[in-house]
């Protein structure tokens, strides 16, 4: 397959409409002058797999992936990353020059690196973490907290069954605490994350005990509708470093936006200001 002289990439989703992530393409492909479109693609379930696999042929070199496609990619993939396989699901695609379907996630390196550049004094063995759900964004949290040598993770979920399920794929690093407990565990953490859509806009908020948070922990939430959630609001007047989640939107983004367009991308907050319009 050889490579168009405007390549195209875009985001896939049923909904994709609401996406931030043309917005984001937009602003590098314009800041670093390069050739290219990036694009939503609404696809109904119906027309998935047929119109997946057209997307090279009209000149797309990748796309990302969004609900309820994550999981569905990684069947019609030719080549699944090793994170991608144990987190579950895919949010980066690649078609190659060789007419291969590369399938990657993203998702757990975006919000490591979000954490540094938000968090500069992080470290990842300081101590244990504490996270709230056990959904794909926890696993791909999750990953990526191991991976950077935190020393337990605790994983806390409204139904315990899925928590134990992360324990089963994630090993003995991880400990599972009930619910009704979150608050305690929280109290001896040097990193809090909230993975769950409690908190989000149009949802309910977050019903977790924060008393235990102290200053020094740094505290993020990956709802990034609003920017400030409860949680991170009652950890700013506690006294703790907090990391919103676009940052996590934003650096995610990356490795795709190089692979497709053939130049790193840098996140600052001009980025940041294109995405929040």
């Amino acid at each position: 397959m050889t490579t168009p002289s405007i390549p195209l990439a875009g985001v896939i989703g049923w909904p994709a409409s609401h996406s931030r992530s043309p917005a984001l393409h937009g602003h590098w492909l314009r800041k670093y002058g390069l050739p290219g479109h990036y694009v939503p693609l609404e696809i109904a379930p119906e027309n998935f797999e047929a119109a997946f696999r057209m997307l090279p042929a009209l000149g797309f070199v990748g796309a990302n992936v969004t609900i309820p496609y994550k999981e569905t990619v990684m069947e019609l993939a030719d080549q699944v990353s090793d994170r991608a396989t144990l987190i579950g699901a895919a949010n980066t695609i690649t078609f190659g020059r060789d007419g291969r379907i590369h399938a990657d996630n993203t998702d757990g390196y975006g919000f490591i690196e979000n954490l540094r550049q938000l968090a500069p004094d992080w470290r990842a063995e300081a101590g244990p973490a504490m996270v709230f759900g056990a959904g794909g964004a926890a696993r791909a949290v999750l990953s990526s907290l191991l991976n950077a040598g935190v020393p337990e993770v605790r994983v806390s979920n409204r139904t315990r069954p899925r928590a134990e399920k992360l324990r089963a794929d994630f090993g003995n690093r991880v400990q599972v605490v009930d619910w009704v407990q979150a608050g305690n565990a929280i109290e001896d953490a040097t990193t809090v994350v909230n993975t769950t859509s409690l908190g989000m806009v149009g949802k309910p908020e977050l019903r977790v005990p924060l008393d235990g948070l102290r200053p020094g922990t740094v505290v993020s939430d990956i709802v990034y509708t609003p920017l400030e959630t409860q949680l991170l609001r009652v950890a700013a007047e506690q006294g703790c470093t907090c990391v919103d989640g676009l940052g996590m939107l934003l650096h995610q983004a990356v490795p795709g936006f190089e692979r497709w367009f053939g130049q790193r991308p840098e996140v600052d907050e001009a980025t940041r200001a294109a995405v929040l319009g």
